[in-house]
């Protein structure tokens, strides 16, 4: 038997639906959407069409509101640079202190271009406040940038109320909304967002495409292309768009829409279970992240005297999981997430993300409860000696 894949929150497997949609425009409608000349390319540029508009309708938009892009990490990117690019150097932006590295690298590369940059601390959950946000803007702020739910710990900023307090000081508020749009509801429009990333691969759709979705109309928010070279998306991203994806984005977007109350109820029991159960076995857990105000399915735990990355690959066989963003894996640091949060260096190293999905069945809870519960057992007498 393969091993219980429960690294959710990094991908998520492509959803036999979405693949079967996405089929045709491999082999059979393979024309180019932008080629309007011929009945190929309208075939896929009404494929495109509609799947632009099943995307939108996953954060509460409109076609005219969606950029595609290859991921949420350029649609961060463009977000980012190019509304600040669009300002004089010295501009101000805020970001968090446990924002993706999507985010905090393109703010760090603004800083050494002469941009002013604030990085806000967060709480003990990874959250920051809209009464933060309010405090730091400047009169030069010209974007705050507050990840909707973290993709470590799971919890969920109040990205409402930040864009409230962004759009009273006339300041661009954009959310990196990837782990969270298609888990829970989310209206941008409705929460004054001016801009917002996210993507495919987390939804069960395929990888290598995503969107950022503007706001448009008065004031008109202006971005700097990050890729020059035919004009595409309205001028923001050149490039043949990849149907096949587009079109799989678009499906796995309405599924997630059409199925997400049931979903989410689902993976909140089977959240709870899990972490009743390794309770039983271990005793007191600690729970990174907020206790309520978390993604359904997301659950990260300190396993005390116990190194991570030996939990992992002792499991590795049976169980699928991490230590943390699947984005970072190259870098020895830790977390800085849990840093920013304020866990000590032993906590860190204790730390284990585990992201529950649409595949994930109430009859494997048993076994990786086991799994996970022998294996922290084992190697706490081994650290003992």
């Amino acid at each position: 038997m393969p091993p219980i894949y429960l690294d959710n929150n990094a991908t998520t497997k492509c959803d036999p639906r979405v693949a079967e949609a996405m089929r045709p425009y491999f082999c059979e409608e393979y024309g180019n959407a932008a080629s309007v000349t011929h009945s190929y390319g309208n075939q896929a540029a009404q494929a495109v069409t509609l799947a632009r508009k099943q995307i939108a309708a996953a954060v509460g938009g409109a076609s005219r509101n969606i950029a595609l892009t290859s991921g949420a990490t350029e649609a961060n990117n463009l977000a980012i640079l190019g509304a600040m690019r669009k300002s004089e150097t010295g501009s101000h932006l805020i970001v968090s202190a446990a924002e993706h590295k999507a985010v905090l690298d393109p703010a760090m590369y603004l800083r050494s271009a002469g941009y002013e940059v604030t990085v806000l601390p967060v709480d003990r959950f990874g959250m920051v406040s809209a009464n933060q946000v309010g405090e730091a803007i400047q009169p030069n702020t010209k974007l705050v940038s507050v990840i909707a739910a973290n993709n470590e710990v799971g919890s969920i900023n109040p990205v409402a109320e930040i864009a409230d307090v962004c759009n009273q000081h006339e300041v661009l508020f954009h959310t990196d909304a990837t782990q969270l749009v298609g888990k829970l509801p989310f209206d941008a429009k409705a929460m004054k967002v001016d801009l917002l990333s996210f993507a495919s691969h987390k939804i069960y759709g395929p990888k290598g495409i995503g969107a950022l979705y503007i706001r448009r109309g008065l004031p008109k928010i202006e971005l700097e292309p990050l890729i020059f070279g035919g004009g595409h998306e309205k001028g923001l991203r050149s490039g043949t768009i990849p149907v096949p994806l587009v079109v799989g984005f678009g499906k796995a977007c309405e599924l997630a829409q059409r199925e997400m109350k049931v979903e989410t109820a689902r993976l909140k029991e089977l959240q709870a279970e899990l972490f009743s159960g390794l309770k039983t076995e271990l005793g007191n857990i600690e729970q990174n992240g907020h206790p309520e105000q978390r993604l359904p399915g997301n659950l990260n735990l300190v396993f005390d005297g116990v190194n991570s990355e030996a939990l992992m690959a002792k499991l590795n066989d049976h169980i699928a999981m991490s230590s943390g963003s699947a984005c970072t894996t190259a870098d020895p640091e830790p977390s800085h997430v849990l840093v920013a949060m304020g866990l000590s260096a032993a906590k860190i190293r204790s730390t284990v993300r585990i992201g529950l999905g649409r595949f994930n069945r109430f009859d494997e809870i048993g076994d990786v409860v086991e799994q996970i519960s022998t294996a922290v057992q084992e190697l706490r007498k081994i650290a003992v000696g």
